[in-house]
């Protein structure tokens, strides 16, 4: 199923409050409610919404006043602020567009254009995190030329003057094991840029019809030895004869293969002595011309601060080691126009989301 949009609204009006959040419901958003200025910034800290519905007249802190704090707040500057107020005079409007609010609508509204409006605030929300996403991996790929440039050749160097040094070395010299030391982490060094030369040759796709249960059935296979070794059970609901899809086999294999080991690794992380069951949930589905896989574990859960950053090259957390998996994983399902999500609650585990589209583009 595709994530839900999630709406804020923020008036101090009970009664419109309770009306909005039947009718958005009934269109399929998630939403949460708070009544007046300071209760709402909270809300927004907790339930981090895709869109904010904020009246103007509210005790405590006022609409104009809650604005003001989101788009001057970097976390929180992107976030579409749809303003409503009985006001419905033009300073009124230029006032809530000056501090930023991206659209205003005055009391008593038509719920149509009401819902019209959300949806084309919600729409250029989602294509500029898409250009983002698309700077993000051109910023990337840059990257990676300069790193393979510039780093490459003195490695080689590092590398092959130390094991000459190592080898001249009398048996029992304590500096023997400085060499060692360094030709290992030369070796290492190395293999990341083996991986950034990977990375980079992602972009290229050979694309035929693929059965994505024989292909998720595969990748599983990789991995079978080290789930039933790590005492992780499996739960597999794949639906009946899903369409094929155009893909990369092998790639698609990288991309699902990293999703599983990470989640391997954050149910190895996890506190034992908790009780809770290790599982591994993968599942696929069909929605929205779509193919939709999902991954779930019952790990340690990744914190809400570093969601965002766990498809950067290398990123490194308590529970992910620094590397390349996952964003090998979304450049590759970039490349096919598909799309991955991750949600997750610590202590619980975490969930990742590939949607592949079934058409090719």
């Amino acid at each position: 199923m595709e994530k839900k949009s999630k709406i804020l609204i923020v008036d101090d009006a009970v009664d419109t409050v309770e009306l909005l959040k039947k009718r958005f419901r009934s269109e399929g958003y998630d939403t949460e409610e708070a009544y007046n200025g300071e209760e709402g910034l909270k809300k927004v800290k907790e339930y981090n919404p895709d869109l904010i519905v904020l009246d103007v007249m509210m005790p405590k802190l006022d609409g104009y006043q809650v604005c003001q704090r989101l788009k001057t707040n970097e976390n929180t500057k992107y976030i579409p602020v749809l303003m409503l107020t009985a006001k419905g005079e033009v300073e009124n409007k230029v006032k809530g567009l000056e501090i930023g609010a991206d659209d205003y609508l005055a009391k008593p509204f038509d719920y149509k254009e009401l819902s019209a409006r959300v949806k084309s605030l919600l729409s250029i929300k989602a294509a500029r995190e898409k250009l983002v996403e698309e700077e993000k991996s051109e910023a990337l790929e840059k990257m990676m030329d300069e790193v393979v440039h510039e780093v490459r050749n003195p490695l080689v160097s590092i590398g092959g003057f130390a094991k000459r040094v190592h080898d001249r070395l009398p048996e029992g010299d304590p500096n023997k094991r400085y060499m060692e030391m360094i030709i290992a982490d030369v070796l290492k060094l190395e293999n990341m840029i083996k991986q950034l030369v990977d990375l980079k040759t992602m972009a290229f796709c050979h694309l035929e019809t693929t059965d994505i249960n024989q292909l998720i059935m595969e990748t599983i296979k990789l991995h079978e030895k080290e789930i039933q070794e790590k005492g992780i059970e499996l739960k597999i609901e794949l639906m009946e004869d899903p369409p094929h899809i155009p893909g990369d086999r092998e790639q698609l294999k990288v991309a699902i293969s990293n999703v599983i080991k990470n989640s391997i690794e954050a149910m190895q992380e996890s506190l034992p002595h908790t009780g809770s069951p290790r599982v591994l949930n993968i599942s696929d589905n069909l929605t929205e011309g779509y193919l939709e896989i999902k991954i779930s574990d019952t790990g340690k859960g990744i914190p809400k601060d570093k969601i965002k950053n766990i498809f950067d090259p290398f990123f490194t957390s308590k529970i992910y080691g620094p590397g390349l998996g996952l964003t090998f994983t979304l450049k590759i399902i970039q490349q096919h126009r598909g799309n991955i999500s991750v949600e997750s609650e610590p202590g619980k585990g975490t969930t990742f989301t590939i949607r592949l589209p079934v058409r090719s583009a």
